[in-house]
């Protein structure tokens, strides 16, 4: 099933289409039911309520969006700074074994890169499988030399390993985390009656046509821009892995 979230273009397209339907059934009500003054006012502070809390909700949800974003920036760095550090401690294993862990390192950051930056599924799948085998590989080249030699200079590369390990598994839980499905249903229900009552208080018809295409239009910019920073893998804002790229060039023999 496809998540629209993950595909800010379309998310804009049917926002704007949906919301423009819902101000256009607006100013379609009250062509059959109008407002007299005596009511108008009262519904002026409805709708002004309802904007209001459309204003918060989107601002929450961008809010959450850019958080993540941070988020996941901020691990790219931080997992770059593992595999580095890693990569420096191989020296403190017996030569043997550090011949053998830093070949293992620089393939393990090559499927890191190629997880920030490929974005087909079947590809991801590989890449993911690929990263679990290379992690079962450097664990146990450093498991065996510090079963052989339990020192606290071993443990150093040890620990340095726990570290490049965790940092993949906070990662993939950063990038899982994202705008909940029920905060994008609030935001398309409020969005949607906005526009039904920006539809149905316009005063007069050509009023009503210049807002039914105005104001669904900066709300679809809106949802859209959320869910394109909101998407790790789709639309334009994308964390680019410009740490693990800088490392991969700095190793000896890249």
């Amino acid at each position: 099933m496809i998540d629209i979230a993950d595909y800010p273009t379309l998310l804009f397209v049917l926002a704007s289409v949906t919301l423009w339907l819902s101000a256009r059934c607006g100013a379609l009500v009250r062509k059959r039911y109008p407002l007299d003054e005596e009511m108008r006012q009262d519904f002026s502070v409805l709708l002004g309520a309802a904007l209001t809390l459309l204003g918060l909700i989107i601002g929450f949800s961008f809010s959450m969006a850019a958080g993540r974003y941070d988020q996941r920036k901020n691990l790219e760095e931080a997992e770059a700074n593992a595999i580095g550090t890693e990569y420096m401690r191989a020296a403190l294993l017996p030569a043997a074994d550090a011949a053998k862990l830093r070949p293992l390192l620089k393939s393990y950051l090559d499927q890191r890169v190629l997880f920030y930056t490929i974005h087909e599924d079947q590809q991801l799948g590989e890449i993911n499988a690929r990263t679990a085998k290379l992690q079962a590989e450097l664990w146990s080249a450093v498991l065996v030399p510090a079963a052989a030699a339990p020192t606290p200079i071993v443990g150093l590369a040890v620990s340095g390993m726990n570290d490049v390990l965790n940092a993949q598994g906070y990662t993939q839980a950063a990038w899982w985390n994202r705008i909940p499905t029920s905060a994008w249903c609030l935001m398309a229900v409020i969005a949607t009656c906005c526009n039904f009552l920006v539809g149905y208080g316009s005063r007069s018809a050509s009023t009503a046509s210049r807002l039914l295409y105005i104001f669904p239009l900066f709300i679809s910019v809106a949802l859209a821009f959320i869910g394109d920073i909101d998407s790790p893998r789709h639309g334009v804002i994308r964390v680019q892995p410009q740490n693990l790229i800088s490392l991969a060039a700095s190793l000896p023999g890249s």
